[in-house]
């Protein structure tokens, strides 16, 4: 949200955990001691540009009660884990009573070269409940870019934290921020030979993970609804596959179908009224489109071959997949009711989980070549091919929700190896893992929490 530098109110309100809420309210106000100096425009970063040096930026400890000092640590680990900004070493900063009321000694912060500066106040209101203010500063501009301030419970306090990364994120960059998602994923512990399996879930830097399912049963690809929070996965029932549909929030679980065969590939339609899956009969495995609402089942390929992991283009007009119809594993695109089926991928090596980028600009992939397994990008209508990971064993991507950052799992060898979390931005240079309880793997990004 790009505010104007008037003075002025916005509300609205956030649905966290199950039937909390987040009220929000962002402000700007104007301080006669925090003018535009002269000469100077307010800063920003280009992120379009291939090779993007960090902005160095200062978060300070948010004055007031002691969850002001938490949040604004996760803050700080939120920017630095973006890989776009570089936060300075709390102890170089020279002004260290700062808080959301005051104006900054702008010339203590440009000798540490501070671009931008972050500070903040945490108080308790009488009911409970929890303010905390934060405000944005340029620190060469002189001048406060986004000034806001939050009321909630005190359990949502890392809520705040990443809602107050994504403003700070799209107030510097223009683009919406990606901190306030959650993460599904398959949670496995136990011996290689024996795993157990459970649905999970947890903030996208890994904190506040909660199970979905008890482990009973084998769960397999976990996927987001773009529209609400609610997701899709199969399950392994006595041997027999069943489609499912969760609803986060409230725990309830319905059954989509059962379906013999079925390769475990649901994937919803962006209007979230529709999934596409891939069912097999004899040896081969066509893609075909249920309507959530009628239950009513349309048949999109027709192949004596292996059709499989759909994904629909974020407009909801093309569905990419993977197809061994040319002899191995390849990415195709057609449209979304089966039509002008076009092989896109051509270079050496075989294709697997093609996933449509949210900004529909790339398709995301799965590739095997030279016994490595790699996971890469391309544009969609197959050209200009990137890879971005290559080792062992790579595989599931899966696209925050403003496209500039992949997660997927990597599988270590060996007896005690297993599976764990990784996400890497389209620059290929700003890799981490992500902290899970035990072995993880198939990850799904959520849309942004509403």
């Amino acid at each position: 949200m790009l505010l104007n530098a008037i003075s002025g109110w916005l509300s609205r309100s956030f649905i966290t955990g199950k039937g909390a809420r987040v009220s929000f309210f962002a402000l700007t106000l104007l301080f006669c001691g925090a003018m535009t100096r002269p000469g100077y425009a307010l800063i920003e970063i280009d992120i379009t540009q291939g090779n993007i040096q960090p902005m160095p930026v200062a978060v300070t400890d948010f004055g007031g009660i002691e969850q002001g000092r938490q949040i604004s640590e996760v803050v700080e680990a939120d920017l630095k884990q973006s890989g776009l900004f570089a936060p300075l070493d709390r102890n170089s900063y020279l002004q260290k009573d700062l808080n959301a009321s005051t104006v900054p000694s702008f010339a203590n912060w440009t000798v540490l070269n501070a671009q931008a500066l972050v500070t903040g106040t945490v108080t308790s209101e009488a009911d409970g409940r929890l303010k905390a203010e934060f405000r944005l500063w340029d620190v060469y501009a002189g001048k406060q870019m986004i000034g806001q301030q939050f009321f909630t419970s005190p359990q949502n306090w890392r809520r705040i934290a990443h809602i107050i990364s994504d403003a700070i994120y799209e107030r510097l960059t223009g683009e919406k921020g990606y901190f306030d998602t959650r993460i599904v994923f398959v949670d496995e512990s136990g011996p290689k030979d024996a795993r157990v399996k459970r649905l999970a879930i947890m903030d996208q830097d890994g904190a506040n993970v909660r199970y979905l399912t008890d482990g009973r049963d084998l769960v397999l690809t976990p996927r987001f609804s773009p529209t609400k929070q609610e997701i899709t996965y199969m399950a392994l029932e006595n041997g027999e596959p069943r489609a499912y549909l969760l609803d986060i929030e409230t725990g309830r679980r319905s059954v989509v179908g059962k379906f013999p065969g079925m390769s475990f590939s649901s994937r919803f339609s962006p209007d979230g009224q529709s999934i596409v899956l891939s069912l097999q009969q004899g040896g081969d495995a066509n893609i075909y489109r249920m309507d959530l609402r009628t239950g009513r089942i349309t048949r999109l390929t027709n192949s004596a071959s292996i059709d499989t992991s759909p994904s629909f283009s974020p407009d909801g007009r093309q569905i990419t997949f993977e197809s061994d119809r040319g002899g191995k594993q390849q990415i195709y695109v057609m449209n979304a009711d089966g039509s002008n089926v076009q092989r896109i991928s051509f270079s050496n090596g075989s294709y697997s989980t093609p996933v449509w980028s949210p900004r529909g600009d790339l398709i995301a992939f799965t590739k095997r070549y030279n016994g490595q397994f790699q996971i890469g990008v391309m544009q969609t209508d197959g050209s200009r091919e990137r890879i971005l990971v290559d080792g062992y064993h790579n595989e599931g991507p899966t696209w925050a929700p403003n496209g500039r950052v992949l997660m997927y799992f990597s599988e270590s060898p060996g007896a005690n190896g297993g599976p764990k979390l990784y996400a890497i931005d389209l620059t290929g240079r700003n890799k981490y893992q992500i902290p899970t309880p035990e072995f993880a793997s198939d990850p799904a990004w959520s849309p942004l929490v509403q």
